[in-house]
């Protein structure tokens, strides 16, 4: 857990011009060897149960953790030693980090209105 928590501790909010915004689009795609793949699928399709949905799971943290410079099997270690209580805030702080500030997953964000919009607004 601590080579997880170091990444994300060391995450800056950064701004992003709209011109990257879709800078990962054509990015090469990246191997890992079969094992990891398989390990990946393996443990996040026993938490989903689904299998398209491990699939998803697994080719984003090879994804994030290769972009990041970790092994996507010590990020797996660090996953299957967690609580499952805390398991959905790592992970999907962890897939945040290569994303842009207006697409993170998992968190509601809810602009405050001004007062004097909001009553204008009907319901």
């Amino acid at each position: 857990m601590a080579r997880l928590q170091t990444i994300i501790t060391n995450f800056e909010r950064k701004d992003t011009p709209l011109s990257d915004y879709f800078n990962n689009y054509f990015t090469s795609t990246l191997d890992v060897s079969g094992n990891v793949n398989d390990s990946l699928i393996a443990f996040f399709e026993k938490i989903a149960d689904n299998r398209e949905s491990a699939v998803a799971l697994a080719s984003a943290v090879v994804y994030t953790s290769q972009a990041q410079g970790a092994d996507p099997m010590e990020i797996l270690t660090e996953f299957a030693n967690m609580e499952k209580n805390k398991l959905n805030a790592y992970l999907s702080m962890f897939l945040n980090l290569n994303r842009v500030g207006t697409s993170y997953l998992g968190i509601n964000n809810q602009p405050v209105r001004n007062n004097y919009v909001q009553r204008t607004i009907l319901p």
